[in-house]
C-alpha cells in the first residue's frame, strides 16, 4: 500500500463533504476520482475542494478502470452501496463505505462473500463509535466500576424536520437512523442481539407518512437486555443526537446524555431498603486515535490499510448492527418477537 493510498469517492451529494473536510482525507489520502450519477455534481465537488487532477464521471467502473485506485470511498445512497462494493471489489479496491452497510440482508450478505474473494478491505462509516464521550463510556465500563452490565437503556427524541424522501420512506427511524443506536449499543454493552421485540407506529400529529416512532426490546448475547425507545416527531424536551443512555450494572449505574454529561453511582453500604450510593467520576482520557468523529473512523481505516489489520467497522463485525435494523423491521412487520439472523 502507497503512503498515500489513491481514492475514488462515488456519491457527490451533501455527505461527501463530510468526509472530503477531514484532515485524514486532505493530508493521508490522494483524492484521484470523484464519481456520481449527476456529473455536475462531481464536478463541483472537485472544484469546491481544489481537486484539480481528479478525475470525474457518471460511471464508476469506467473511472476505475481509468485512474487505477487503492480504494473506494462510497458516499451513495444505501440502495447503491451494494452495486458499488462490488464494483469497487471487482476492480481490486479496498472499500469504505458510508452506513447503512446494505439496503437489504440479502445485499449485505452477497458483499461480505465477495469482500472475501476479493480478499479485499471492506469497512463501514459508523462515525458515532469515533466520539470521544462514548469512547470515555465504554473504558469505565472496563474497569469494572459497575460490575457487569446487564441492562441498556436508549432514548432518542428529536423533532426533525427534514422534508424531501424520509417524509414518504417506510421504517423511517429504524432504518435511517436506528443503525447509529444499535452500533452504539453493541459497543458500548460488547455484546450481539440475538432476539428482538419491537413496535412502530406513528403518532398523530406526525409529518411523516409512516412509523416514525417504535420501541425494541433486544435480548443480547451475555443476558444482556437493551431497550431503545425513540421517536423523529417528537417536539421540545429533545434528546441529543447520541441517545440519552441509562447503563445497569450489578454494582451500580451510569447515566450518560450523549454529550458530555455523565453520572455514575455506585453501590456503597449493603445494608437497607434503598442501599446508600457514592458518586463516581467518568475519567476523561479515552483513546484519541478512536475519536474524531468521521476523521476518526476513516483514519483509522486509513491505518489498517497500511498495517494490513482489520477497523472495528470492518463488514463482517457491522453486518451484525445491520441485522439488528432489519431484524426490528421484521418484528415491527410481524407484530411479534423474532430472532435476529445474519
Amino acid at each position: 500500500m502507497p503512503t498515500r493510498p489513491r481514492v475514488v469517492l462515488t456519491g457527490c451529494g451533501g455527505i461527501a463533504e463530510a468526509w472530503l473536510g477531514t484532515t485524514p482525507v486532505q493530508k493521508q489520502v490522494e483524492i484521484v476520482g470523484l464519481v456520481d450519477i449527476n456529473g455536475a455534481a462531481a464536478a463541483g465537488k472537485a472544484e469546491q475542494f481544489e481537486l484539480t487532477k481528479a478525475a470525474t464521471g457518471t460511471d464508476l467502473a469506467a473511472v476505475l478502470k481509468k485512474v487505477q485506485p487503492d480504494a473506494v470511498f462510497d458516499c451513495s445512497i444505501p440502495e447503491a452501496h451494494c452495486e458499488v462494493t462490488l464494483t469497487a471489489l471487482r476492480h481490486g479496491c479496498h472499500v469504505l463505505g458510508e452506513k447503512p452497510m446494505a439496503d437489504t440482508m440479502p445485499n449485505a450478505r452477497k458483499m461480505l462473500r465477495a469482500a472475501e474473494k476479493a480478499n479485499k478491505l471492506y469497512a463501514i462509516m459508523q462515525n458515532r463509535r469515533y466520539q470521544p464521550e462514548i469512547r470515555r463510556l465504554r473504558r469505565f465500563l472496563d474497569s469494572g466500576a459497575i460490575g457487569k452490565v446487564t441492562t441498556v437503556q436508549s432514548n432518542f427524541f428529536i423533532g426533525a424536520h427534514f422534508g424531501g424522501f424520509r417524509d414518504e420512506m417506510q421504517h423511517v427511524l429504524i432504518l435511517d437512523m436506528a443503525i447509529h443506536s444499535f452500533d452504539q449499543a453493541r459497543l458500548i454493552t460488547g455484546q450481539d442481539a440475538e432476539a428482538v421485540y419491537c413496535h412502530e407506529w406513528n403518532p398523530s400529529g406526525s409529518w411523516y407518512k409512516h412509523g416514525a416512532s417504535a420501541v425494541a426490546t433486544f435480548e443480547m448475547t451475555d443476558e444482556v437486555v437493551y431497550t431503545y425507545q425513540g421517536s423523529w416527531c417528537s417536539e421540545g424536551c429533545n434528546t441529543s443526537w447520541e441517545c440519552d443512555w441509562h447503563i445497569i450494572g450489578e454494582k451500580g449505574s451510569v447515566h450518560w446524555d450523549g454529550g458530555d454529561g455523565f453520572k455514575c453511582e455506585v453501590v456503597q453500604a449493603k445494608t437497607g431498603f434503598i442501599r446508600k450510593q457514592r458518586e463516581r467520576q467518568i475519567p476523561k482520557a479515552c483513546p484519541k486515535r478512536l475519536t474524531g468523529g468521521h476523521a476518526g473512523c476513516i483514519a483509522e481505516f486509513i491505518r489498517c490499510l497500511r498495517d494490513d489489520t482489520a477497523p472495528e467497522t470492518i463488514c463482517s463485525d457491522n453486518v451484525k448492527s445491520l441485522a439488528m435494523v432489519h431484524s426490528a423491521v421484521r418484528s415491527a412487520n410481524q407484530k411479534r418477537r423474532i430472532a435476529v439472523t445474519l
